[in-house]
């Protein structure tokens, strides 16, 4: 099996044969958003092509805020992930937070789809991420029980008299719906309930990424709450410099890092690193692709002069992989990350090893990252977003891509997110380290594979007590002629051995799926 090794982006790691940077020749397509007019879920963000000027020899500088020409990035008008479907259940509503919204992601089994609703019932206001799916296939509020179809439209109402009038069809009766499409196996929606909004999919789609549409490539998938705002997440996916010291990858390895901005206007912007290209795509969307290097005890010839490795099907001179980050805005000091890992090469590993095992080593990632990054915007809030260049001294091309986004975020988004006024500006109250780096609330609970090994683990850790016990009870109640010394001597040590393998299991259901601190001194 391949070996995990540190990636050449921070926070994510993937497992790799050959330990060489992420950014090799690419060849594969970069994101292109384009204007659409196919109904295709797969297609492409409207937005103009990408193309290329020369590098520049120093990183970009971050600009004031505003744009000469008036251009605006407009936070409302734009498609955003709210889970992966892997780790959505069909048989109960979600509650979700999105750029300050509050939805509820529910499976609608007669329209055959996920629907996002407000997460208010408009009878009192209870959330109906509290509900339930009822016997058909409606979202019950569990308060009084009214009853709403997939359009929004309340289905019944207990309390109304079968021969009144039928308030059920009343406007205010209704919840309010968000456009919503699954794509690249992620629920993604439109933060914008007005009708005229309805059919926006046609006009407007999720940004495209050619290797979550190829059915060559694994698609090794995660996500977590994150306690640091959406600014400081993206900044920190964007920098390979940290790796070899916040990861502990090589704690001597920093070295010089050749990024530039080969593009940067409105959609995002487009970057080259020594061995390779990524690209931002706004709001949320940063990707990373490359080709791996070729080893060459590896590799074998083949009749048509190509080459092909010796564990994977896939051409050697094509082996590529990808790092997706998408960066979920959910309020003030808090975000949502789902990361994916394509690659076109032991696709097999990711079907006989469970999710949760990979998630094991990836959250312990970005445990490493939490306590900095969650300082690191609180210091960036005391001196103002728009004064970042000004407390922060980034003289080196590794900070490119950082430099960059805040280069973006100045001059096409006032320096921030628009969260509407939803938010008074404060970030909220540093909580205690162990809630800080939970790991349960902020993603076993939100993940299905997680969800049930600790569940499966917490069982077996309760059989082998149990198993324990009993071995000791059989030893102290049989009779004294009843058992052999040797069956008694062998029964002792099962209960020690039980005992000792259920003690360990706690200890590593509560490290890996409760709270693992990190201590960067005595890593």
């Amino acid at each position: 099996m391949e070996v995990l090794v540190a990636s050449s982006l921070p926070s994510v790691r993937i497992r790799e044969p050959h330990p060489k940077s992420l950014f090799i020749r690419p060849r594969s397509p970069i994101l292109r958003p384009r204007r659409i007019a196919s109904p295709k879920l797969c297609a492409a963000s409207s937005s103009s092509p990408v193309s290329e000027e020369p590098a520049a020899t120093t990183p970009v500088e971050p600009e004031a805020r505003g744009d000469a020409a008036g251009e605006k990035f407009d936070w409302y008008s734009q498609w955003y992930p709210v889970m992966p479907v892997c780790d959505l259940d069909k048989r109960r509503p979600h509650a979700k937070k999105v750029m300050g919204l509050d939805v509820v992601v529910w499976w609608d089994r007669n329209e055959g789809a996920w629907q996002v609703f407000d997460d208010s019932c408009p009878h009192r206001l209870a959330p109906l991420s509290e509900g339930r799916i009822d016997q058909w296939g409606r979202l019950q509020c569990v308060y009084h029980g009214w009853c709403f179809g997939g359009s929004g439209d309340c289905k019944f109402i207990p309390q109304a008299p079968p021969d009144g009038p039928p308030v059920h069809t009343f406007k205010k009766a209704c919840v309010a719906v968000y456009p919503s499409t699954v794509h690249h196996d992620i629920v993604w929606f439109w933060p914008n309930s007005d009708p005229q909004y309805k059919d926006i999919i046609m006009k407007k789609k999720p940004p495209y990424i050619p290797e979550l549409d190829d059915p060559s490539y694994s698609k090794l998938m995660g996500n977590r709450e994150i306690p640091c705002g959406y600014e400081v997440l993206i900044e920190n996916l964007m920098d390979p410099a940290h790796v070899p010291y916040a990861h502990y990858a090589d704690r001597e390895g920093g070295r010089p890092v050749e990024m530039s901005i080969k593009k940067l206007d409105i959609d995002g912007f487009l970057a080259k690193q020594e061995e390779g290209s990524s690209q931002f795509v706004p709001p949320c969307t940063f990707y990373a692709h490359s080709e791996l290097p070729l080893d060459p005890g590896n590799v074998t010839a083949m009749s048509d002069g190509s080459k092909m490795t010796q564990e994977s099907s896939a051409p050697a001179e094509k082996r590529r992989r990808a790092l997706i980050f998408i960066c979920i805005p959910v309020s003030p000091g808090n975000s949502r990350l789902i990361w994916i890992f394509p690659r076109n090469f032991g696709v097999w590993i990711d079907q006989v090893v469970p999710r949760w095992i990979f998630h094991v080593g990836q959250n312990l990632i970005l445990d490493s990252d939490l306590c900095l990054l969650h300082v690191e915007e609180r210091k960036i809030m005391e001196v103002g977003s728009s004064n970042w260049q000004k407390a922060c001294f980034v003289p080196t091309k590794s900070d490119a891509l950082v430099v960059g986004f805040r280069k973006w975020l100045n001059k096409y988004a006032d320096g921030q997110v628009d969260w509407k006024g939803k938010f008074s500006g404060a970030l909220p109250a540093t909580p205690p380290r162990e809630q800080l780096m939970d790991r349960y609330w902020s993603h076993v609970v939100n993940c299905r594979s997680c969800n049930n090994a600790y569940k499966g683990l917490n069982a077996l850790e309760v059989a082998l007590r149990v198993l324990s016990v009993a071995s000791l009870g059989i030893v102290a109640a049989a009779k004294q002629n009843a058992l052999s010394a040797i069956a008694r001597t062998t029964l002792v040590m099962m209960a020690v051995l039980f005992f000792g393998a259920s003690r360990w299991l706690a200890h590593f259901i509560h490290k890996n799926f409760r709270y693992h601190d990190y201590d960067h001194a005595f890593r």
